[in-house]
């Protein structure tokens, strides 16, 4: 299944993110030779009649005492992965207002990561974020979990507040000291607050290491319009431009600054994609136009086959 920007409207028909996720997950995981994600434990998974002669290990006393019948524990082998999705849910995230916005890539994307953690029997937690952290939860793998979460998720779909900022880098610094070591951390995020500033940018890069210092593995799905905010493709005439997070307006004809703005955005941006190759951080381009299903297959399929 593809989802393309001119069906958003169907995508809203959807009022649980479940089916949604569902949709997309069952989708491609069937092509998926092993779990794209690692580490394992064991779980309880049911009883079975204890058989004479058979170590008893795993027999289930408490359960004999209630039915004086002898019953052995089976488990299962469970992925062991802990895992944090970190969406970025300032106003800058509402782009475009029309079609598929960023904050929706963002939610849909997560919410069938989740469904595949819950299949995988993975925990997961999740981090909404602007200025500051606004919501946490802890890691875990059950089917309330899930649908807590889910419930968190369509909120914000529906609380798109304007003028609201974007602080990633003291978030990072934040989930670093307070996410257990060794977690994945899963950020979707434009990354655009840090592209015109230098400060900003190494601000960003100090919080990325933090987190790769405390031994998190970190996937970074960089969400963008790439015609709009990476060509700057505006039709040859005068804009009136308004910045979503601080209200700043600006009139300017786009051939006069298209120039100035792609290089001082590539040169970002390079930036950017040097800082993760050397601190180990899988870097997603993460196109709009692709599409949330798209972007998360090539992905997954990737990282499955070099497992």
């Amino acid at each position: 299944m593809s989802i393309s920007l001119s069906q958003n409207q169907e995508i809203q028909q959807f009022a649980n993110l479940e089916l949604l996720a569902k949709q997309v997950v069952e989708g491609f995981i069937t092509g998926l030779h092993q779990s794209p994600f690692h580490g394992f434990s064991v779980e309880f998974a049911e009883h079975r009649a204890y058989n004479n002669g058979e170590s008893v290990r795993n027999v289930d006393w408490k359960l004999m005492a209630r039915t004086d019948k002898l019953f052995v524990k089976q488990f299962e082998e469970e992925t062991n992965l802990r895992c944090f999705l970190v969406l970025d849910t300032s106003s800058s995230m509402n782009f475009p207002e029309k079609n598929l916005s960023k904050l929706e890539f963002a939610v849909y994307a997560a919410a069938s990561l989740m469904y595949l953690f819950k299949k995988q029997r993975d925990a997961f937690g999740l981090c909404l974020f602007s200025d500051q952290v606004n919501f946490i939860s802890p890691a875990k793998s059950t089917s309330a979990h899930l649908f807590y979460l889910f419930a968190q998720l369509e909120k914000i779909l529906h609380d798109k507040r304007s003028m609201r900022s974007t602080g990633i880098a003291e978030v990072l610094h934040q989930l670093a000291g307070q996410v257990h070591k060794r977690s994945l951390i899963i950020i979707f995020s434009d990354m655009l607050e840090n592209a015109m500033d230098e400060q900003k940018s190494a601000d960003l890069f100090a919080s990325l290491q933090h987190l790769k210092h405390a031994k998190h593995e970190v996937v970074i799905f960089n969400i963008t319009d790439h015609q709009k905010e990476l060509e700057f493709n505006f039709e040859n005439r005068p804009y009136h431009f308004v910045d979503l997070e601080s209200g700043e307006e600006m009139k300017v004809h786009p051939n006069e600054i298209r120039e100035g703005y792609r290089s001082a955005l590539n040169n970002y941006r390079h930036s950017l994609e040097l800082k993760c190759v050397q601190y180990h951080i899988d870097l997603v381009d993460a196109n709009l136009h692709q599409g949330y299903d798209q972007v998360l297959k090539a992905y997954l399929i990737k990282r499955n086959k070099m497992a």
